[in-house]
């Protein structure tokens, strides 16, 4: 899907005209203090804020309301009318734009190859709330610390239908780049919450009405056979050691994916894909 920033019509390519006119600040030196900012952005050092590398994460941020404060467009870049495109829809929003070389915009973008366009957001608050509206599908990601995989969880759960998604515990950042990158922008504008300690996240949605499944290699029921038609929380444990004996014991039931020998476990995002279309399956949500 196209972000609609893409076309941003008339009005606002004259507004980026006009911010070109009017003196737009260029980078030319990767000792620039905005670099530096980036960089500290990009590590994590900044908690208020987020890097967003790529012309889809900017528009998704654009478009789902978060506050991008800043954008910076590679220079021999910004003739291309898909960063043109972007450039006027964050004109629109009043957003600082900054032109730079190729190599400073190497320099702040965490990613390998960096795209034409970087830029720095709010990171959005979600409504906690609004994981339990209606007939909740949570998702709780409990130690999952592959930030790739966090990301794949957010992007699948709300592909599927699922409610919203708890990172929990010792989980990767779901705001990091890497994450991000990983949701494809998802995390911006589906509900994500992060909860430092799991046994709180499962204690809340428990008090929000919810049924609490416990995801096991082996031994659990399987997931087609389960009633996933309630108000339920997944619990999708971490890469190697799944979830904790104590998050297992206080479950209401065990869920099971079947595989076939030799495999002995799916992937935490693979794992949560299956169980969520098959509860919007049974729910006839898609």
């Amino acid at each position: 899907m196209v972000p609609q920033c893409y076309s941003s019509g008339a009005d606002g390519l004259r507004e980026w005209r006009g911010q070109v006119r009017s003196k737009m600040k260029r980078i030319t030196s990767r000792q620039n203090p905005i670099v530096a900012r980036y960089r500290a952005v990009a590590r994590g050092d900044v908690p208020d804020l987020l890097v967003l590398d790529g012309a889809h994460l900017v528009c998704e941020a654009l478009e789902s309301g978060v506050a991008v404060r800043q954008l910076v467009v590679r220079a021999d870049a910004a003739g291309r009318q898909d960063v043109r495109d972007v450039m006027a829809r964050a004109a629109a929003d009043r957003v600082e734009i900054l032109t730079a070389t190729a190599a400073v915009v190497d320099a702040i973008s965490p990613v390998r190859s960096s795209s034409a366009l970087v830029a720095l957001a709010d990171r959005p608050v979600a409504n906690k709330a609004a994981l339990f509206d209606g007939q909740p599908l949570v998702i709780i990601a409990a130690d999952v610390q592959d930030p790739g995989n966090v990301g794949a969880i957010v992007r699948v759960a709300a592909a599927a239908g699922a409610t919203g998604v708890i990172v929990a515990g010792a989980s990767a950042d779901p705001f990091g780049w890497k994450a991000l990158r990983g949701s494809m922008g998802s995390a911006l504008r589906f509900p994500v919450v992060i909860e430092k300690e799991t046994g709180r996240a499962v204690a809340e949605a428990r008090q929000r009405g919810c049924r609490i499944l416990a995801t096991v290699p082996r031994d659990g029921e399987s997931v087609f056979d389960v009633d996933l038609r309630g108000s339920a929380a997944i619990l999708i444990g971490g890469e190697g050691s799944g979830l904790a004996p104590t998050l297992l014991d206080g479950a209401d039931e065990r869920v099971t994916i079947p595989m076939r020998v030799p495999v002995e476990s799916l992937n935490a995002a693979v794992a949560t894909a299956i169980i969520v279309y098959e509860a919007s399956r049974q729910r006839k949500q898609i």
